[in-house]
């Protein structure tokens, strides 16, 4: 830079006009950056308004044609649904916990294949409503006038009563009861439910397995009587104790040494001696399960007898 031009910027001569002009471009530039920010702005509203106006579009169009669908498909599952019901007496809650809390095996079952009607810890519903399938849980008390009341009304309402478990269907560990416990002092005598009304179908176990519970309640929708028979023949049968096993089985030389008896057994009251099932009394609460797990328990001695003309 010369000398004169350092004088004239020093005295101010002739920068005014070209600081004047770079304000003012600098003006435009800032006002046509903030129109493009605008613009752009403007823009991405349009769009997001555009999409949301698609979306609401598409939803109405889509929602009403499937609600409607659904519904009728619904109504037919409800309608073809089997009404299943569960009644708990005097027991421990093992057969209703295996019903409920295994919900990974049960779940199919229990929402798409079943409608569960009646309950105490199932379902909302005060008065007994009809249904094809009772699950009766627990033995029936004599001293308790509502037990009594209850399976009665069970057998009038349910077009087949199911024995679940070993309470219902032997008496299991409340055949031991005698009074005097601290909740109910005079309830004392403890039967199975078919000494009080006619039982169909029976779940053996102590408890029954999501398994069984599952595979019977599929094979009575289907009508599958082959794998049925062998519960309904259960549900007429009494012999709950490893001293029956002793008699009907080991005694008649028809056991193998299979040992499904051992492996049934929930108080390991039956052990292996000699290739032959030992019954240890004091550990047994006669729940049945050995004698129903037993394949020669139901060994068809009769039609044997019968077929060799014996």
């Amino acid at each position: 830079m010369s000398f004169i031009e350092r004088i004239k910027r020093f005295l101010g001569i002739g920068s005014k006009p070209d600081e004047s002009k770079d304000e003012e471009a600098k003006k435009e530039a800032i006002k046509e950056e903030s129109k493009e920010e605008a613009k752009k702005e403007a823009v991405v509203t349009a769009k997001k308004e555009a999409i949301k106006s698609e979306e609401a579009s598409n939803k109405a169009k889509s929602s009403e044609p499937k609600k409607e669908k659904s519904s009728k498909q619904e109504d037919g599952k409800v309608a073809d649904k089997p009404k299943i019901g569960y009644i708990h007496l005097s027991g421990c809650t093992g057969d209703g916990m295996s019903l409920t809390e295994n919900y990974d095996i049960l779940a199919d079952l229990l929402t798409d294949m079943v409608d569960i009607v009646y309950g105490q810890t199932l379902v909302d519903v005060w008065d007994m409503p009809e249904m094809d399938l009772a699950l009766v849980e627990g033995s029936v008390c004599l001293q308790d006038e509502h037990s009594l009341k209850e399976i009665k009304e069970i057998r009038e309402k349910a077009n087949l009563v199911c024995a679940f478990g070993s309470c219902a269907l032997t008496g299991c560990f409340t055949r031991y009861s005698r009074g005097g416990q601290q909740g109910n002092p005079k309830h004392e005598s403890f039967v199975p439910v078919g000494d009080v009304v006619k039982v169909d179908v029976a779940l053996p176990g102590c408890p029954a397995s999501p398994e069984i519970i599952a595979k019977t309640v599929v094979a009575l929708i289907n009508g599958d009587m082959d794998y049925l028979q062998p519960m309904l023949d259960m549900a007429a049968c009494n012999l709950a104790c490893g001293c029956d096993l002793q008699t009907n089985v080991v005694n008649k030389a028809l056991c193998t040494g299979c040992g499904t008896c051992v492996m049934a057994c929930p108080t390991r009251a039956l052990t292996m001696v000699e290739g032959r099932p030992a019954h240890d009394k004091d550990r047994c609460v006669k729940c049945g399960s050995c004698y129903t797990h037993c394949p020669r328990s139901w060994f068809p001695e009769e039609q044997i007898k019968k077929d060799l003309g014996l």
